[in-house]
């Protein structure tokens, strides 16, 4: 009888090529965008890891091992993002991919109940610092007339999560401009693309009530959370060259939950 492999053996028989690649992964010191930049480097790339967290930066980069770049930053101060980039690229010599997976969840309140300062700052992590992130990297990229960007949306910005109002409409804006920068760049070597997983347990979780979380999963037809490598594998291959067709293109990772 044949055995039943499981995910992450699944994910070790698939070889992903991005030798000689260079990516800046936000938000990189843990959750989503470390399982990225796992997988980046086991692809073959060479990372530049971006969070405001330094502690987590240093222990990120010391499981990566050897020659894996950091800087900690603020994706939301344009002065902080330009001086991230010029430390990457100098440290890279290249930048060939941009992953963003920098965000925060916010409260979980009514929209009557949200106050602005907690709206401001989902915004502005989410969206804002998407948009800085992204601007930064085109002119280089267009130099070098190669790139691959890849934002981290969410399901909740297709349909809108309950006492989630800042989260959902800040991901719904993250697919928007994809959509709009993809239109723009796609007549270069430059594919921008996003993708939107349903709820993934990692450290956002403790942002969040219990009663949010246990909506979320009931929302999901799978009946399970994703995992951290699920959406790395996903978002590795839309970082290599072999994704040449697919630009201001959406991607579900929501465990049947999508509809559209």
């Amino acid at each position: 009888m044949r055995r039943r492999t499981s995910r992450r053996e699944r994910q070790d028989m698939n070889q992903l090529d991005m030798q000689g690649r260079a990516a800046i992964v936000t938000g990189g010191a843990a959750g989503i965008g470390l399982a990225i930049a796992r997988r980046l480097v086991a692809s073959g790339a060479r990372v530049s890891l971006w969070d405001r967290d330094a502690a987590a930066l240093n222990t990120a980069a010391q499981a990566l091992g050897a020659g894996t770049h950091v800087t900690t930053v603020d994706v939301t101060r344009e002065e902080a993002v330009a001086a991230a980039f010029a430390a990457s690229a100098a440290a890279l010599k290249r930048v060939d991919v941009l992953v963003c997976s920098a965000g925060i969840t916010g409260p979980n309140t009514t929209v009557e109940q949200y106050s602005l300062a907690a709206w401001k700052e989902v915004i502005d992590i989410n969206l804002t610092g998407v948009f800085l992130c992204n601007r930064v990297v085109v002119p280089h990229m267009t130099a070098n007339g190669y790139g691959r960007i890849v934002n981290i949306a969410s399901i909740a910005g297709k349909e809108g999560n309950p006492n989630a109002s800042a989260y959902s409409a800040s991901k719904a804006a993250v697919i928007a401009l994809t959509k709009s920068l993809g239109k723009e760049l796609a007549k270069t070597g430059i594919r921008v693309n996003c993708v939107t997983p349903a709820a993934v347990k990692t450290g956002m979780f403790a942002q969040m009530t219990q009663a949010h979380i246990d909506f979320m999963l009931s929302k999901i037809p799978m009946g399970r959370f994703g995992e951290v490598d699920e959406i790395a594998a996903l978002v590795t291959w839309l970082a290599t060259e072999e994704c040449s067709f697919s630009t201001g293109a959406v991607f579900d990772l929501s465990g049947g939950r999508a509809v559209y």
